[in-house]
């Protein structure tokens, strides 16, 4: 990747955090990587349990998940052409209703890998109080 390329990399993550950090608690933590270059970098060294901030289009619509806690499931394409599952916790959190293929969402959650291109879950609130909030953003609503 060029040096343009990623100047305008950082530059998108920078616009990502001023977006996202605003309202209904869904800040941006020190701790979290943003962006697609984090996402990239997790997938290929092969980790999980990384705090992660990103953004991406919806590529797939798929059926929940029932099994133990109940999850909301999509599949995200990331401008740098990495797909990644979000699996959002709905016994937890209210579902992002409304999303559609093609719509853009912003998450904040936590990077788990696999070779499909990783899973990010977390993407709510912690109802212990232990972990970091997730968000999901989309259409200017924004659950957690």
């Amino acid at each position: 990747m060029g040096a343009r390329s990623l100047l305008l990399v950082a530059v998108a993550a920078l616009l990502l955090l001023l977006a996202t950090g605003c309202g209904g608690g869904a800040t941006a933590s020190p701790s979290a990587a943003a962006g697609d270059p984090a996402l990239a970098q997790a997938f290929e060294s092969h980790a999980s349990g990384v705090e992660v901030l990103g953004s991406g289009t919806v590529v797939r619509l798929l059926a929940d998940d029932l099994e133990g806690g109940r999850h909301q499931r999509f599949i995200l394409e990331l401008a740098s052409g990495q797909t990644v599952l979000i699996a959002h916790n709905i016994d937890v959190a209210p579902r992002l209703d409304g999303v559609e293929v093609g719509d853009g969402v912003a998450f904040r959650g936590v990077y788990e890998w696999n070779a499909q291109g990783g899973v990010v879950h977390w993407t709510h609130h912690d109802p212990s109080g232990e972990h970091p909030s997730g968000w999901l953003r989309s259409g200017g609503r924004t659950v957690q």
